[in-house]
């Protein structure tokens, strides 16, 4: 068009706008992910606490997690002990602490609503749940519900609320420690006989709710101007945690399944060995769970969190994807 001098690059400067085809698939994207999140949580619950085979397979594990104990009590331990109600609000301002350094209020907001929002969620949750006794698991007869955990709620809930608020460069590394910390916590939940798999599972599944509503927020709130830089997309980090993620659980499941094949007897007559491998099950169930969970979130973290408008943007760095919109000057920053 005439007039136009092409991009500003004396200040590397980019202003190009989403795509509307693109945010509209974003956002049917995080839409249709929560929905299978709260489907997938009501599917764990129904079956883990309404029916027997459910409840048989998590006893099997609780029964068999004296391998965990006898192997990783203390590390376990140290896990648990980090989780209190006094880290929830440290956790909250450690991530409320870097989102507004680096000037993103709503970011900052959104982060800290997966926190409280999850964590809120999984105290009704566990108290409106009702776990009936079907004679399966007479020692804890009447404990009651567990579903969901509070300790994976909290450290899954830390991991993706850290990940969203940190710069795209050091994204890739924290996620993999935030889905592993996540993992260890619920791995330490069922090691110490605190909760069930399935427990654990929902808790993920609630923090993944969250964070895909938070995600949809923030989508649906941005700047006509916001620009989703092809560069920030995960590369080896949604490799690895999905590769570890789908295997993990993949052999979680066989495993599992193979228990549960055999699970003609009570649980309290079942072989040790037996117990013992459907510890190691649910074991690898919940820790592929963990880094399937951040994994969804690094697929579209770029375009739920794109740089801000009018902040520098490094020449190139917009790829083939996102033609930045031309102009002759920098945008006014007050703008």
């Amino acid at each position: 068009m005439p007039g136009d001098q092409g991009p500003y690059l004396g200040g590397a400067y980019y202003s190009g706008p989403v795509r509307r085809g693109s945010r509209q698939a974003t956002v049917a994207w995080l839409g249709t992910l929560w929905v299978a999140n709260v489907l997938l949580f009501a599917a764990v619950a129904w079956v883990a606490v309404r029916s027997i085979r459910g409840q048989m397979l998590d006893t099997v594990a609780l029964y068999g997690n004296s391998f965990g104990r006898r192997t990783l009590d203390e590390p376990l331990d140290a896990a648990l002990g980090a989780i209190s109600t006094a880290s929830v609000g440290l956790i909250l301002i450690v991530i409320l602490v870097v989102a507004l350094a680096r000037r993103r209020l709503a970011l900052a907001v959104m982060s800290a609503a997966i926190v409280v929002g999850a964590s809120a969620s999984t105290y009704v949750l566990k108290r409106v749940i009702d776990r009936p006794y079907l004679g399966v698991d007479p020692d804890r007869a009447f404990a009651g519900n567990s579903l969901p955990s509070g300790h994976a709620t909290a450290a899954a809930a830390f991991a993706i609320g850290l990940t969203l608020v940190l710069p795209p460069r050091v994204r890739g590394v924290v996620s993999l420690v935030g889905a592993t910390y996540a993992a260890i916590v619920g791995v330490a939940t069922l090691s110490s006989g605190w909760h069930r798999p399935s427990d654990v599972v929902a808790a993920y599944l609630v923090v993944g709710g969250w964070a895909a509503a938070a995600g949809l927020v923030l989508v649906l709130t941005q700047r006509p101007t916001a620009v989703v830089v092809r560069r920030d997309r995960a590369g080896w980090s949604l490799v690895t945690s999905s590769v570890l993620g789908t295997g993990l659980a993949a052999m979680g499941l066989t495993v599992t399944l193979f228990v549960a094949q055999r699970m003609t007897e009570p649980v309290e007559l079942m072989a040790p060995a037996m117990l013992r491998l459907g510890y190691v099950g649910s074991v690898l169930l919940v820790t592929g769970a963990a880094y399937l969970m951040m994994a969804v979130v690094l697929f579209s973290v770029h375009r739920v969190v794109p740089h801000d408008p009018g902040r520098p943007v490094p020449v190139g760095a917009l790829g083939g994807g996102w033609p930045p919109l031309s102009m002759s000057r920098p945008p006014d920053p007050a703008g």
